[in-house]
């Protein structure tokens, strides 16, 4: 078996995101696989996870390989509990990673998409603690312009992007970036042999997409 490349998306269904928002989602996630499906190079190496957090924190799709992924039904509800998917991500890799041993090449670095549209209402730092203990790729946290906070997201890691609202066209933008994200990592791994870290090796966001430096 070829060294996957672990995608994790965390994403945030609390009661905010509602109606347009989490039904854009839906369309993102949709877009993301189907783009995916059609690059050799991700179809070859990208495994894809969905992990929720309202109240708290689900597998929606444990880590599934490309073609067998079914899109999840999300529902927005409830709270904030950050801290619960963070956790969870971190349970998943280190429960779904193929370790690297003397004789074998595990798999690669996970990459997450962390997407938040507000502050979180559970003790994230204790979540982040956990999150702090695996050996992670890429993280990129996404929050929507006005309700989340940069500094939260910048103490989970050093990629924060934001997006001037949680509406369909912002959201669309985002996904279709991780989906290029996805497929420069995929194509990276494969042809350079070397896991994927930091802003720098993804391509440039779009416009409603703003770095947060």
């Amino acid at each position: 078996m070829s060294r996957r490349l672990p995608v994790y998306l965390l994403i945030d269904t609390s009661g905010s995101m509602s109606h347009e928002p989490i039904e854009a989602v839906k369309n993102g996630v949709q877009m993301l696989v189907s783009a995916l499906r059609q690059d050799p190079y991700a179809l070859e190496t990208a495994w894809l996870s969905v992990i929720t957090f309202d109240s708290n924190a689900q597998v929606l799709v444990p880590l599934t390989e490309l073609t067998a992924f079914q899109l999840p039904d999300l529902n927005a509800k409830g709270t904030t509990a950050l801290g619960d998917g963070l956790i969870k991500v971190a349970e998943c890799v280190s429960k779904d990673l193929v370790k690297t041993t003397p004789t074998t090449k595990g798999d690669w670095r996970p990459m997450v998409f962390l997407f938040t549209d507000g502050q979180p209402t559970d003790d994230w730092q204790k979540g982040l603690a956990r999150f702090k203990k695996e050996k992670w790729g890429t993280v990129v946290a996404c929050g929507v312009e006005s309700s989340t906070d940069d500094n939260t997201l910048k103490q989970i890691t050093e990629c924060v992007v934001k997006l001037a609202a949680a509406d369909s066209a912002s959201l669309k933008a985002f996904f279709k970036w991780i989906s290029a994200s996805v497929s420069q990592g995929s194509k990276s791994v494969e042809q350079a042999g070397k896991d994927v870290s930091g802003l720098n090796e993804l391509p440039p966001p779009p416009p409603e997409i703003q770095i947060v430096t």
